[in-house]
C-alpha cells in the first residue's frame, strides 16, 4: 500500500493509479505504460531513476529547474531573447566540466603520453575545401510549406514515426491487446518521452497501426541514419510526414551546409570558416609534430577547444547546440601494422556492441563480446580501433557513466563522414534516448593524402627497413632530348600519366611499344588533353632490380572525438535522484573527481566565533587543491543548506559548531548515505584530501570512525 501511496503522489492528479501495478508476495511490478520518474532503490532505500529499454525516463523538467537555478547552464543572451543553440555555463557548468576535461587529459594525453597542441579557431577556406567540408559538411533539412519552419529532415521523419509507434501501444493496451517485448517499446531504441515526442513528432495519438507497419516503422527507425535526401524525401511521402505542430506539409530535403562562414581581414577576399572540428590543425602540424617526436611511429596528437555547427534546428538543451567544446584525438598509424602495444590492457573489456550488420537487419539488439573477440571476427576492424574504443569505455566508466546505458554502434555506410573507413559511436541512454557522445573513427590516409596533394607538402613517414627489400619492378626512362621536343607542352603531363600507371598498365604501354612501335597515351583534366602518340625512341620501359634500404609511407589516423557538453548532460541525468521519502529533495551524485566543488563548509548557526574556524578550513582544503564552498546562510536550517548544496553535487561537507571552538573537533558528512563522522580539524583535511584524490573511499572511513549522531534534521 505504501508503494502505491508513492505511485499515486508521483501521478498528474487526474491520472488512475491501479492499472499501473500487479503484485506477488514479495514483489511490486510496474506495467509499462506507468509514467513513474523514479523507483526505490533497494540497497540506499532514495529514488534512482526509472529506465525504459529507449530511455532513461525521469522528470526532465524538475532537472532542468535544478540546473537553471544553480545557474550549470543557461541560454546566451537571455536577456535578448537568447539564441537557440548556443549557451553559458556558470560557476558549477563550468568546474564541472573542467573536471571532466581535466581527467580527460590526464586519462589520454598524459597517460598515452601524446602531444597536445592548440590550434586556430578561424580556418582558411582552402583548408577546408581540400578536407571536403565545403562540399559534404551539411545535413538535409525541409520546411512548412505554409509557416516556412524548419527541420532536420532525418530527425523530422524519426520523431513522427516514433510517436505513432508509442501511440499504437497505448490503443493497444486499452484495448487489452498483448505487446510483444520486441513491440513498441521497442521502436524503441530510438525512441524518447511522449513529452520529447510531443515536440519532435507531434502529440501521442492512440491509434492502432497494423502489425505490418509497426515492424516496417521499427526497421526504418533501426537505420534511420542510413538515409540520404532522396530517401528520407520518399519517406516523407510516402507515410505523409508533416509539421507536427500544425499538421502542413513539408518540402523535399535539401543539404544545408554546417559550417559558420566569415572573412579574414578587411579586405573580405580571404575567405574562412569557424572550425567544424579541431581535426584540421592537427593534421597540417602533422610534420612538424613527426619531427618533434623524433620521427617515431606510431604516435598522438589531441586538442581540447571550440567548434562551431550551425544547426538547423538547435534542440534538446546541450545535445544540439551551435557552438561546444571538443576533445579530439589524432593516432597516426602505419597502414600495414594497426596493431596496438598495449592492446592486451583492453582486450578482455566488454563491450556492448550494435554493429551495422544488425542495423540493416532492423534490429537494434546489441552483442556483449569481449573487444578481443570483436577484432578477431572482424566486427571491429583492427586492434588500435578496439584499442581505442576501450579506452573510451573506461574514461566514461571512471568519470560516472553507467555500464548499462553505454553502448557502441557502427556507423552505416551511408552515414559514414566521407573521410573514414570505420566509425563506431559511444552512445550514452539518457531521457532523450541513445545519444552519440564519442565517435571513434578510422580516417584512413585521407586528410593527409588531400593536404599533401593540394599543397605539394609531403606528408608522409620514411623509415629505415631492417633488411633492403630487393624486388623486380618495370621503370620508365625517358629520353628528354627526344621527348621534350616531341611533345613539348604535353611532356610534363604525360611523364606523370606514365610514372602513375599501375604495374598492370605499364605492362600493357610496353607491349604497344614493342610490337606495334608506338602507344597512343590520353590525357583529361591537363592543359594538353588528348591522344599523344609515344614511341621507343622517346621512352625505355624495363625492368630493373630495385633495392630499398628505407619505406616511405602516408599514416592512417584513428580518431576518437568526444563532445564534451554531450557527455556532460549524460553524466547530470545519471547522478540524478531524489531522497526517499521526499521527493522534493533531488541529489546529484558526482563521484568526488568529476564534483564541480568538492566540499562544503558551512558554519551551525550565525553565531560569530564560528567565522575563524570556517575560513581556516577552507584556507586549508583549497591550499591543499580541493575546491571548498562555504554556505554560511544562517537563516536556513542545516538541514536545508545540506539539500541544496546536495543539489550540486558535492560531495563531502565539514560543519563547525560549538564543540568546534571547544575543542577542534568537526563533523565529516558524506552526501549520498547523509552519514557523518567526527574527528579533529586535522584529520578531517587529510581525510578530505584522501577521498577527493580517490586514495581512500568512505566505505572506508566508516570503518576507521564511528557514526555521529546529530540532532539536526536532515
Amino acid at each position: 500500500m505504501a508503494a502505491a501511496l508513492l505511485c499515486r503522489r508521483l501521478l498528474p492528479a487526474a491520472a488512475p493509479w491501479w492499472p499501473l501495478m500487479s503484485h506477488s508476495k514479495n514483489s511490486l511490478k510496474l506495467t509499462a505504460s506507468a509514467p513513474l520518474r523514479f523507483i526505490r532503490s533497494k540497497i540506499t532505500g532514495n529514488l534512482i531513476p526509472f529506465m525504459t529499454e529507449s530511455k532513461l525516463n525521469i522528470d526532465r523538467q524538475s532537472l532542468e529547474s535544478l540546473l537553471t537555478e544553480n545557474f550549470f547552464y543557461a541560454p546566451s543572451f537571455a536577456i535578448y531573447g537568447g539564441v537557440a543553440g548556443l549557451y553559458d555555463y556558470g560557476p558549477t557548468g563550468t568546474a564541472l566540466q573542467q573536471n571532466l576535461i581535466n581527467m580527460w587529459r590526464q586519462h589520454f594525453i598524459i597517460e598515452e603520453d601524446m602531444l597536445e597542441v592548440d590550434c586556430s579557431i578561424m580556418t582558411l577556406s582552402d583548408v577546408l575545401k581540400t578536407s571536403g567540408h565545403v562540399e559534404k559538411f551539411a545535413d538535409w533539412m525541409c520546411k512548412d510549406v505554409k509557416t516556412g519552419e524548419i527541420f532536420r529532415a532525418d530527425h523530422l521523419v524519426e520523431g513522427v514515426l516514433e510517436a505513432r509507434l508509442e501511440g499504437d501501444v497505448i490503443a493497444r493496451k486499452m484495448a487489452g491487446v498483448a505487446i510483444s517485448d520486441t513491440g513498441a517499446a521497442g521502436a524503441g531504441e530510438k525512441a524518447s518521452s511522449a513529452k520529447k515526442n510531443k515536440k519532435k513528432g507531434g502529440a501521442v495519438v492512440a491509434t492502432k497501426l497494423d502489425d505490418q507497419v509497426v515492424d516496417e516503422y521499427k526497421n526504418i527507425l533501426a537505420q534511420i541514419d542510413n538515409y540520404d535526401g532522396k530517401g528520407l524525401g520518399e519517406l516523407i511521402t510516402r507515410f505523409d510526414i508533416r509539421n507536427p505542430t500544425t499538421g502542413n506539409e513539408v518540402t523535399q530535403p535539401v543539404e544545408f551546409n554546417l559550417m559558420f562562414e566569415s572573412n579574414i581581414g578587411p579586405t573580405g577576399q580571404l575567405k574562412g570558416y569557424l572550425r567544424p572540428e579541431t581535426a584540421q590543425g592537427q593534421f597540417l602540424n602533422f610534420s612538424r609534430l613527426l619531427e618533434f617526436n623524433n620521427g617515431k611511429m606510431p604516435f598522438a596528437s589531441a586538442m581540447v577547444g571550440r567548434s562551431f555547427r550551425n544547426e538547423i534546428s538547435p534542440r534538446q538543451g546541450l545535445l544540439r547546440v551551435r557552438e561546444f567544446t571538443m576533445a579530439e584525438i589524432e593516432h597516426y598509424v602505419d597502414p600495414k601494422n594497426k596493431d596496438h602495444p598495449r592492446f592486451e590492457e583492453v582486450a578482455d573489456i566488454k563491450l556492448s556492441l550494435l554493429p551495422g550488420s544488425v542495423q540493416l537487419e532492423g534490429s537494434t539488439e546489441v552483442i556483449q563480446m569481449s573487444i578481443r573477440d570483436a577484432v578477431a571476427q572482424g566486427i571491429i576492424d583492427n586492434k588500435t580501433l578496439g584499442y581505442f574504443m576501450g579506452r573510451i569505455h573506461l574514461y566514461l566508466m571512471s568519470i560516472g557513466i553507467k555500464h548499462e546505458l553505454l553502448r557502441f554502434r557502427q556507423h552505416l555506410q551511408n552515414e559514414m563522414a566521407h573521410y573514414a573507413c570505420d566509425c563506431w559511436d559511444a552512445e550514452i541512454k539518457n531521457s532523450y534516448g541513445w545519444i552519440e557522445c564519442v565517435g571513434c573513427a578510422d580516417r584512413s590516409a585521407y586528410d593527409l593524402t588531400v593536404h599533401s596533394n593540394r599543397t605539394n607538402k609531403k606528408m608522409c613517414v620514411s623509415e629505415n627497413l631492417p633488411e633492403p627489400l630487393v624486388y623486380e619492378k618495370l621503370v620508365c626512362e625517358f629520353n628528354s632530348k627526344v621527348f621534350g621536343p616531341k611533345l613539348r607542352r604535353a611532356a610534363k603531363p604525360v611523364q606523370d600519366y606514365l610514372e602513375a600507371l599501375s604495374p598492370v598498365d605499364l605492362a600493357a604501354v610496353k607491349e604497344a611499344l614493342d610490337t606495334a612501335g608506338k602507344a597512343t597515351v590520353t590525357l583529361t583534366g591537363t592543359v594538353a588533353d588528348g591522344e599523344h602518340q609515344i614511341t621507343p625512341d622517346m621512352v625505355t620501359i624495363e625492368n630493373k632490380t630495385i633495392v630499398e634500404k628505407s619505406r616511405e609511407y602516408t599514416p592512417n589516423v584513428i580518431e576518437p572525438s568526444f563532445g564534451i557538453g554531450r557527455i556532460l548532460y549524460s553524466l547530470i541525468e545519471h547522478s540524478y535522484s531524489v531522497r526517499a521519502g521526499d521527493e522534493q529533495r533531488a541529489v546529484l551524485s558526482f563521484n568526488p573527481a568529476v564534483a564541480p566543488f568538492k566540499c562544503l563548509i558551512l558554519p551551525l548557526s550565525g553565531n560569530a566565533s564560528f567565522k575563524k574556524p570556517v575560513q581556516d578550513v577552507a584556507r586549508r582544503l583549497r591550499t591543499s587543491g580541493v575546491p571548498a564552498r562555504i554556505d554560511n546562510a544562517s537563516s536556513a536550517s542545516i538541514g536545508r543548506r545540506y539539500a541544496r548544496n546536495d543539489e550540486i553535487g558535492i560531495p563531502f561537507a565539514v560543519t563547525v559548531d560549538f564543540d568546534t571552538v571547544k575543542d577542534g573537533s568537526v563533523t565529516l558528512r558524506e552526501r549520498d548515505s547523509t552519514k557523518q563522522i567526527r574527528a579533529s580539524v586535522d584529520e578531517v583535511v587529510q581525510l578530505v584530501k584522501e577521498l577527493v584524490s580517490g586514495s581512500t573511499t568512505w566505505e572506508d572511513t566508516m570503518k576507521k570512525y564511528p557514526v555521529f549522531e546529530t540532532v539536526a534534521s536532515e
